[in-house]
């Protein structure tokens, strides 16, 4: 996953984590990444599709978390927002008449597999509350 998806949505998580009952506004938030606020309201949307937080809008809006952080799961997030393999895109067009070029793709292929099943169970056994208690 070649890009900030990931830090931002558990920047934004923990956040809201750490600030149970409160309505965080967009800007706020994004003033703690330092991303355009308009970044944070496109995470903040993916995330209350996916009943993640609640958000309201106006003078006095702002999100929350819509469920405890006990009971979201790093791997949840980590397969909401992963959009390319850990290692990165393979090679399209490989020369298929060298013994490596021709067979390469498949090798990589089980070898993004095993990494991806390896952060998979990495992330599986943590909360969002537990790496959030990280800043208390």
């Amino acid at each position: 996953m070649n890009n900030t998806r990931f830090a931002t949505v558990i920047h934004i998580l923990t956040l809201l984590d750490q600030n149970p009952g409160v309505w965080l506004t967009s800007d706020w938030m994004a003033g703690s990444i330092n991303v355009n606020p308009v970044i944070v309201r496109k995470e903040l949307s993916v995330l209350q599709e996916e009943g993640l937080v609640i958000t309201r809008k106006g003078k006095e809006g702002g999100s929350m978390l819509q469920r405890s952080g006990q009971d979201i799961l790093l791997v949840d997030i980590y397969k909401l927002v992963k959009n390319a393999d850990v290692l990165g895109k393979r090679n399209r067009h490989t020369n298929p008449k060298c013994p490596v070029g021709k067979e390469i793709n498949n090798k990589l292929a089980t070898l993004f597999d095993e990494t991806d099943k390896a952060v998979f169970a990495s992330l599986a056994g943590k909360t969002l509350a537990e790496f959030s208690m990280q800043f208390v």
